[in-house]
């Protein structure tokens, strides 16, 4: 396994995440700011970013917009910040969770070992390829391609798009999303999902393939393959 690089300007933390992680069998590097991050996530090969958002000279935002420009590498924002605003803007850019301080290092661990899982394709139920019209999704590959066109998403962006389409016309609320996507009790709230759909649509280049993630005003969402033959 790929090490983990954590980025925080806290010695503390950094050592405290380093020493959890450890326990539970990962290599971890540290980074004690934003521009070091950088420097060693480009030279370097890693299997998750844990990223605090308040960090000097570089902070987590700026990383997480670089890294997003060419990897789809699972993204932490780790943050004594706890505002919706910068929730939604850590995922706007592409992070796939937010923990606050203090934060329980249980469950970072736990959402270390689920974005991993998630990341690798292994998120439950029978290997297989959906396909609609030009869209096809390949859960094994954690491949989504439009025609000839490969479409870079973040883990969590994948997963969504692969439990709707598995569930082809079936209506999720914003609460149903969350508990089974996410795969665990996220202390998020409802514009968590709406953020991370409008990040799916804006990647889904063609037309039709976006119209399919379908909202359904005043419950939630559904993948309409209907929308193929509209």
């Amino acid at each position: 396994m790929l090490p983990i690089l954590v980025m925080d300007d806290e010695e503390r933390i950094r050592h405290l995440v380093r020493m959890y992680l450890e326990s539970e069998g990962f290599t971890v590097e540290e980074a004690e700011n934003g521009r070091e991050g950088l420097d060693m996530f480009r030279k370097g090969n890693y299997e998750l970013l844990i990223i605090d958002l308040m960090m000097p000279e570089v902070d987590g935002w700026r990383v997480c917009r670089e890294v997003r420009q060419g990897s789809d590498i699972p993204i932490i924002m780790l943050t004594a910040r706890g505002e919706e605003f910068d929730r939604v803007l850590g995922f706007e850019l592409g992070a796939d969770d937010y923990l606050v301080k203090p934060f329980s290092t249980k469950e970072l661990v736990a959402r270390v070992k689920a974005l991993i899982r998630r990341s690798k394709g292994n998120f439950g139920g029978n290997s297989s390829t959906l396909v609609f019209g030009d869209l096809s999704i390949e859960k094994d590959k954690h491949r989504v391609m439009i025609g000839e066109e490969s479409i870079t998403l973040t883990p969590r962006e994948f997963e969504l798009l692969y439990f709707l389409a598995k569930n082809p016309g079936r209506v999720f609320s914003r609460e149903q999303l969350m508990e089974t996507v996410w795969g665990y009790d996220f202390y998020g709230d409802a514009r968590t999902v709406d953020t991370h759909v409008k990040k799916l649509r804006e990647k889904l280049t063609d037309p039709k393939a976006r119209a399919m993630i379908a909202t359904v005003w005043g419950v939630g969402y559904k993948f309409d393959p209907e929308t193929v033959n509209a």
